[in-house]
């Protein structure tokens, strides 16, 4: 493995489990790294080698403590707090991190590089904190705690049950790192948690605009609207590609569908000298502007996949270590801005199809809007059942701890580290906000799932629907069937959104 090059192979290691391998090529490139900085690092002044770190760089390390001032950076640093981040991030985290340092551009040991690798192929799952980083010198606190790790110490998720680090290493037969030169800061120095986990949102963020799309369609189809509003005519009149290919899918996921309309056939043929149409000319726009709307989502996702793509292949450390030049460079490419601003930006669009999904909801839900459905789907007794009532309060508080939580991390610098990081990313903390957002998301369109499936068995159109519907009715109603009298929602409700995220 030179570099992981795409983000499918992120997305096979993570999601699919599929195991890593170092190639002869990589081995030779990392050990070459490190055979160079060890005898560079002889009469020179190398930050991270024979200095401290941060503000205390001006104070030189004497050879026989520079082993031990590794140790002591990763267990002064391993202070993390608040939840835990769970197996997949932890999986992306350290993959970003393996991938970094093998470019050979750190001049790490190659033990470390394998050790990282065993841990994803054991499914050995480090303790990583949420509450640390502050994505200057990269995610050092978060970082930390996989260092910890990986020198035998802290604690680990194994087989379902956190433990402590040594006992499952010794349970494998994993032999604890032992620090060779300047693994310590190495191993902390970088983007890899925020990166990682900007890897699962976008996978995660591509799966909430899919099932928007389809829960899209399927209002269309239940309200029999026209269809010019995701006409390629239309649509291809605007030059954004997101607009393009949410129209293209919209037109494939109905293009079996008996129930949307053409236009020409029922309002540009015959006379028409009504004074007030009995049918509304257009629909309401959060049914006629979907390409609008999701196509700025999915250019939005498209260009954060590619930000992810280039910083998970990019050496993010400091100093950087450079073979070909016989030199070593200190600079900032820990710095998290790529990622922080990026995952602002898929907070915001996150948001807004979880908005475009309560107003979806709200028009489903309110018999004066659709002119067709029962208050609240109901198929009880108005006034005695309730329907989906409870449910859309519950829609409606979580779309707006979205709305509250968008709020940008990538402008909140606050200066710390004695002033040295004077400006900082917050990469980790809007990564970690963008996930809370997300998960938020899926929560308020499984409401969304029930409310239209609902509506399809009251208004008993199943037959006439599109197969793409019909497949995801299917499914939605093997966890939750048709209900005239009231239910208990809120485990149905927790089974429908792992059923989106799946």
């Amino acid at each position: 493995m030179k570099t992981l090059r795409t983000y499918s192979d992120f997305k096979d290691i993570v999601f699919d489990k599929k195991e890593v391998a170092i190639s002869k090529e990589t081995k030779a490139l990392i050990e070459e790294s490190y055979a160079f900085l060890k005898d560079f690092a002889e009469n020179k002044i190398i930050y991270g080698v024979n200095t401290g770190f941060g503000p205390m760089a001006q104070y030189r390390i004497e050879k026989e403590d520079q082993l031990q001032l590794q140790y002591n950076l990763i267990r002064s640093h391993s202070s993390g707090l608040g939840e835990v981040f769970d197996e997949e991030t932890v999986r992306a985290a350290i993959l970003c991190r393996l991938t970094s340092l093998s470019l050979g551009k750190s001049g790490v040991h190659i033990e470390a590089i394998e050790l990282m690798r065993d841990l994803l192929n054991y499914r050995i799952t480090p303790l990583i904190f949420q509450h640390g980083g502050v994505g200057a010198s990269g995610d050092l606190v978060q970082l930390a705690h996989l260092a910890l790790v990986l020198i035998g110490e802290g604690e680990v998720f194994y087989k379902g049950a956190r433990r402590p680090t040594a006992e499952v290493f010794a349970e494998v037969g994993l032999k604890p790192l032992q620090i060779h030169l300047r693994e310590g800061l190495s191993l902390m120095n970088g983007t890899s948690v925020m990166t990682g986990l900007a890897g699962v949102n976008v996978y995660y963020a591509q799966k909430l605009l899919d099932w928007t799309v389809k829960f899209t369609t399927a209002i269309n189809e239940l309200v029999q609207t026209y269809d010019d509003h995701f006409s390629s005519e239309l649509n291809n009149a605007k030059q954004h590609t997101g607009q393009k290919e949410i129209a293209r899918m919209m037109r494939d996921f109905l293009h079996d569908s008996k129930r949307t309309r053409k236009r020409a056939e029922h309002l540009y043929k015959g006379q028409h000298n009504e004074t007030v149409f009995k049918e509304k000319v257009q629909e309401y726009y959060s049914l006629r502007c979907v390409p609008q709307i999701l196509g700025a989502v999915y250019d939005t996702i498209a260009h954060t996949e590619r930000i992810v793509e280039e910083e998970l292949n990019s050496a993010n450390d400091n100093p950087i270590v450079d073979v070909p030049t016989q030199q070593v460079y200190h600079g900032g490419n820990f710095h998290g801005d790529y990622i922080s601003l990026e995952m602002d930006k898929l907070k915001l669009v996150v948001t807004r199809m979880t908005m475009l999904a309560e107003r979806q909801l709200n028009y489903l839900l309110n018999p004066k809007i659709n002119e067709l459905l029962p208050p609240f789907v109901n198929a009880g007794k108005l006034g005695f059942n309730f329907g989906m009532q409870g449910v859309q309060f519950t829609a409606t508080s979580t779309t707006a701890e979205n709305q509250t939580l968008s709020t940008s991390m990538y402008v909140h610098s606050i200066p710390n580290n004695n002033d040295n990081q004077d400006i900082v990313s917050m990469g980790t903390n809007a990564a970690t906000l963008t996930h809370k957002v997300i998960n938020n998301a899926f929560q308020v369109l499984a409401i969304e799932a029930i409310t239209i499936a609902q509506a399809i068995d009251i208004l008993g159109c199943y037959d006439e629907l599109s197969s793409t519907t019909k497949e995801w009715y299917r499914e939605i109603r093997e966890i939750i069937p048709f209900f005239k009298e009231d239910l208990v929602f809120y485990a149905y409700l927790k089974e429908a959104t792992s059923w989106l995220k799946k």
